[in-house]
């Protein structure tokens, strides 16, 4: 093999190693994307269930004190 295939061999190889590279980069940006996505998805929904259990816990609390004033039968 000349000096000038082996370079040429060479070039070939590292190209295919710099495009696996690249891919593999790819890869794992849209796989921290995807978490980033779902991270944030995750803090509204404990946001919104916050929000929910307080409204649901304050009319409980309206409830029990409609219930507390009632009048009671003989």
């Amino acid at each position: 093999m000349t000096s000038q295939s082996q370079t040429e061999s060479l070039n070939q190889t590292l190209q295919t190693d710099l495009g696996r590279i690249a891919l593999a980069l790819d890869r794992l940006e849209h796989a921290a994307s995807a978490r980033e996505a779902e991270m944030t998805e995750m803090a509204a929904l404990k946001a919104r269930h916050r929000r929910l259990k307080d409204t649901v816990s304050n009319e409980l609390q309206q409830l029990d004190l409609l219930l507390a004033n009632l009048p009671q039968k003989p």
